[in-house]
């Protein structure tokens, strides 16, 4: 069965998207991995750091299903996709703005993160993702 050209540029949205939530993960694992270090050099770490790191590094593989399914045409995939990349990056910029409840450099990473999902909710919407 050929491929056709709308379906390879379906594909490729996705291999973009999944591109950018690879990124979105690297960007986390950085984040917790400075917490890690600031911790074993004797710095001061909250829970709420370590959690908030874990589990946006963990969304990632969640992230990184979604785009595999939703490349492969699983319509709730993509719905799915299109929603977390939308709604991430204004949760995690809203979290990081409330005064005092992260450190300057724990914000800008965690914001570059979330500016790394901005792409994939782009486009998810832009009717490459159907």
């Amino acid at each position: 069965m050929a491929v056709t050209e709308t379906e390879t540029r379906t594909q490729d949205v996705f291999d973009t998207a999944r591109t950018w939530v690879t990124l979105f993960g690297a960007i986390g694992a950085v984040v917790l991995g400075t917490v890690a270090v600031l911790a074993l050099a004797g710095q001061s770490t909250t829970p709420f750091l370590w959690v908030r790191g874990a589990l946006l590094f963990l969304l990632v593989f969640l992230l990184r299903r979604y785009v595999a399914r939703a490349r492969g045409g699983d319509g709730r995939a993509r719905e799915r996709l299109r929603t977390l990349s939308t709604v991430l990056p204004f949760a995690v910029v809203g979290v990081d703005l409330v005064p005092g409840l992260c450190p300057a450099w724990y914000t800008v990473l965690q914001g570059l993160s979330a500016l790394a999902l901005v792409p994939v909710a782009v486009l998810t919407r832009s009717g490459g993702g159907k």
